[in-house]
């Protein structure tokens, strides 16, 4: 990874591409980990495995804190780097929703919104299997009031005002397994739905430096100091949650979180 070009692409487009960010080793952890969330939260569908998730588990810890995944959000915030958010995206073969066309800030309670998310790709990601779709240039559109949609039991349940998206500029996030796309709160983007015979897996991991304030962050769940230092005043993180054998998954180097 070059971090000037990375970042160089992040500010003129919205979004950058790094391949192959982890390694197989720990992708293939990230994949067993995925699988193994769908058998412990069998009620919840694989594109809604929400941040607060993320408290109790060890290795979602773990992952979001790699130092290769970190040295990408060092590049486009600096060195003092908190968690706000991460969730995965799973869209099932045959049956994966789409993700109408959004931004994501405007769902974030976060001052001021200096925040990038960190898409992490555990499948491969295709247009056949939904992958995501980004409008280069529209980090530059100011924040919008997302409207409500429910159609086709998209994932968000609205989206933005069409008279905004110029699908002629969309452009396929095309991501092998292990690489990872970075995008802007402003930047336009959705997904299509997965008809394919593929999972279509992702994790995203919202960073922030410490300077951003979670509203309400005293009891936001997912707030975690990952790199450097903490801001006083601004935001309250949370303890890690010890790995304990047979609640947690069991992943290499566990026992440095007992």
């Amino acid at each position: 990874m070059n971090p000037d070009s990375l970042a160089d692409q992040y500010r003129s487009e919205g979004y950058a591409i790094v391949h192959q960010a982890i390694d197989a080793n720990l992708l293939g952890e990230a994949q067993a980990h995925l699988d193994w969330l769908a058998g412990k939260h069998p009620g919840i569908r694989g594109e809604n495995l929400h941040h607060e998730l993320v408290k109790n588990d060890p290795f979602w810890l773990r992952l979001v804190s790699d130092d290769r995944l970190l040295d990408i959000a060092e590049a486009l915030l600096g060195p003092d780097i908190a968690l706000f958010a991460s969730h995965y995206i799973a869209k099932p073969p045959r049956d994966g929703r789409p993700v109408l066309w959004h931004q994501d800030g405007s769902y974030w309670p976060l001052e001021p919104m200096d925040v990038i998310s960190v898409w992490l790709a555990t499948d491969d990601s295709t247009p056949e299997n939904g992958c995501m779709r980004v409008i280069p240039g529209t980090q530059a559109v100011p924040l919008q009031k997302m409207e409500s949609d429910t159609s086709g039991g998209n994932v968000l349940g609205s989206r933005i005002d069409p008279s905004l998206v110029d699908e002629s500029k969309a452009v396929d996030v095309v991501l092998k397994a292990g690489d990872v796309s970075v995008h802007h709160p402003n930047i336009i983007h959705g997904s299509e739905a997965n008809m394919s015979d593929k999972r279509r897996g992702g994790l995203t991991i919202r960073y922030i430096p410490t300077t951003t304030r979670i509203a309400g962050g005293r009891s936001w769940p997912c707030a975690f100091l990952l790199r450097g230092r903490a801001v006083p005043g601004v935001n309250e993180y949370q303890p890690r949650s010890k790995y304990v054998a047979g609640e947690h998954f069991a992943f290499r180097g566990s026992e440095a979180w007992a």
